[in-house]
C-alpha cells in the first residue's frame, strides 16, 4: 500500500516547498476506470511558489506511460503523459468571484489538507482524450475497416472505369 501524501497547500506555496515522487498507476483509483491496465508509474513534481501578483501557486508537472483502450479496435495502446500546469490557490470567496475566462491559469481551492494524489488524478483525467485512438495506420480495426469499405463501396466499380 502506498502512503498518500497530504500537504497544507498555502503553507507549501508560501514556503516554496517542493515534492518530487513516483506513484504506481494502480494507486490512482479514479484513473483505473479509464486505463487498459494499471502497469507503470507516474512521476510527478509539485512546487510551491508565489507569483508576481503575490498569489500562492502550485506548479505541477507529471510524466509517465499509461495504457489506454483504443476506441476503434478496443485494444490497448500506450499513452504518454507529459503534463505541466500552474494552479493558483484561492479561498472560496475568490473562487466564487472569478469568471471562467478571467485568468491565464486555473485556480483551485486552497486546502490545509490537500490530497496530492487526488489533485494529480483530477489533472490527468481532465487532460486525457475523450475517445483515445491509435494513430492513423497503427490501428488494426481502422485498417481493416477501410479495406472493407473500399470493397463494399457501391461506386468502386465506377471509379475503376473512370481510371481506364
Amino acid at each position: 500500500m502506498y502512503a498518500r501524501p497530504f500537504i497544507d497547500s498555502l503553507d507549501f506555496a508560501r514556503n516554496g516547498m517542493q515534492m518530487d515522487a513516483e506513484v504506481p498507476f494502480a494507486e490512482l483509483s479514479r484513473l483505473r476506470d479509464v486505463l487498459e491496465d494499471t502497469q507503470g508509474v507516474l512521476r510527478y513534481s509539485l512546487k510551491g511558489a508565489m507569483d508576481v501578483q503575490g498569489s500562492p501557486v502550485l506548479d505541477v508537472s507529471m510524466s509517465g506511460l499509461c495504457h489506454l483502450r483504443c476506441q476503434r479496435c478496443l485494444q490497448g495502446m500506450d499513452y504518454a503523459i507529459q503534463y505541466e500546469t500552474r494552479l493558483i490557490l484561492r479561498n472560496e470567496a475568490e473562487l466564487d468571484e472569478l469568471q471562467d475566462d478571467d485568468e491565464e491559469f486555473d485556480s483551485i481551492l486552497a486546502d490545509p489538507n490537500l490530497d496530492v494524489l487526488e489533485l494529480l488524478e483530477e489533472e490527468i483525467l481532465l487532460s486525457l482524450p475523450i475517445a483515445p485512438r491509435h494513430e492513423l495506420g497503427a490501428c488494426q480495426a481502422a485498417a481493416s475497416e477501410s479495406v472493407r469499405q473500399e470493397e463494399k463501396h457501391p461506386f468502386a466499380v465506377l471509379e475503376k472505369l473512370k481510371q481506364n
